[in-house]
């Protein structure tokens, strides 16, 4: 597989190392490609970087060697990828980095920039790929686009696509007779990952944040908890694992936060105090994939249906503003930055509560006509 970004692989045939770059061909009246090759990948990056020079010798072809007639996306999707490396968080960076070697680089790489358009992009990504990826894919490209632009002082217009209007999936909370069901089991033979589902359902806190919670967050003084890291699986790019555990800080400064905790949950934690360094994992961060598998034995003994975690979170937004919490107090304890993200993503009301906003409609109109229907 070739290096990153360089136009430069290793042959599988006989193990060399080979270069590629685009000259224009005459005759043909458009460019081909050309090769250099060598024993190691640095002999042939020197090598390609003569055969570029020594192509654009006059004035003009340097002139354009500059410019986005010449300049491959592959290579400045290499820069872009380092400059943001130094800036973003790393599973920031991965996440960037994989989606363009995996959706990207083969349909782009060879592409000067001004052969990146819309239609090409269109027309050669699979259309079977997800909203939220399809609008990563065009981030990214038009972030390359955009460094191109202020680092090679040319002007390549950035991507547009249509307005894709899809529907929201409506957020999904427990039921009322499922959270009883739910506690019920909860409370009984407490472990430390009803203990993690528990602290969920009366904090709000996302799973990552759970299973990085450590023992010298809690202040029992105050009663608060510090929500300061959290665990993801992130794409590996080094080494044989696919994937690497990496415990971070959360994904956005509003979600480093300090939230009161009630007395039931630090008597809950004194249940499962086990004198190591995280509440939830031990002598390391709990993996969020066993997590993830304990909360669905948990909703199996306590016979409701399959359902992800994050569902807790849901719940207990849903809770909060049913039950009278403020939105700006909720967005804080959520860790959002913005109140509309929590008015918008997490607060939904139950057919009970607009019920109950209903009927006071019902008596303010009783007591126009001064009778009730």
């Amino acid at each position: 597989m070739g290096r990153h970004g360089e136009n430069i692989r290793r042959r599988q045939s006989d193990g060399r190392w080979e270069g590629r770059y685009k000259v224009y061909h005459e005759e043909k009246g458009k460019y081909v490609y050309r090769s250099v090759y060598g024993h190691t990948y640095d002999e042939v990056k020197k090598k390609l970087l003569l055969e570029k020079q020594s192509v654009y010798t006059d004035e003009s072809d340097c002139a354009r060697n500059n410019t986005d007639e010449i300049a491959l996306f592959s290579q400045t999707a290499s820069e872009w990828l380092g400059d943001i490396r130094k800036k973003c968080k790393y599973s920031t960076y991965v996440k960037y980095l994989t989606i363009y070697q995996t959706h990207l680089e083969n349909i782009l790489g060879n592409c000067v920039l001004t052969e990146i358009t819309d239609l090409k992009l269109r027309t050669e990504i699979p259309e079977h790929l997800s909203e939220t990826l399809l609008r990563s894919i065009y981030f990214i490209t038009n972030q390359i686009l955009r460094y191109a632009n202020s680092n090679y002082y040319i002007n390549i217009p950035l991507l547009t696509r249509s307005n894709v209007k899809t529907d929201r999936k409506s957020v999904e909370t427990l039921s009322l007779a499922e959270q009883e069901k739910l506690f019920g089991c909860l409370f009984m033979n407490m472990d430390k990952y009803k203990a993690a589902v528990s602290f969920s359902l009366y904090l709000g806190l996302r799973l990552g944040e759970i299973c990085a919670l450590k023992w010298s967050d809690i202040d029992f003084e105050n009663k608060t908890v510090a929500v300061n890291q959290t665990v993801q699986r992130i794409a590996a790019i080094s080494g044989n694992k696919k994937t690497d555990l990496l415990e971070t800080c959360p994904k956005s400064d509003s979600s480093r936060r300090i939230i009161p905790i009630s007395c039931d949950i630090l008597h809950m934690l004194d249940k499962i105090q086990n004198n190591q360094m995280y509440i939830f994992g031990g002598d390391k961060a709990l993996e969020p994939r066993t997590m993830q598998y304990q909360f669905k034995q948990i909703l199996k003994e306590a016979k409701i249906s399959d359902r992800n975690f994050h569902i807790l979170r849901h719940t207990f937004a849903t809770n909060c503003i049913e039950n009278g919490i403020d939105v700006k107090s909720l967005s804080e304890i959520l860790g959002h930055s913005d109140v509309k993200i929590t008015l918008n993503r997490y607060v939904h009301p139950t057919m009970n509560a607009k019920r109950v906003q209903l009927e006071l409609l019902r008596g303010f109109y009783g007591q126009i006509h001064g009778q009730d229907f």
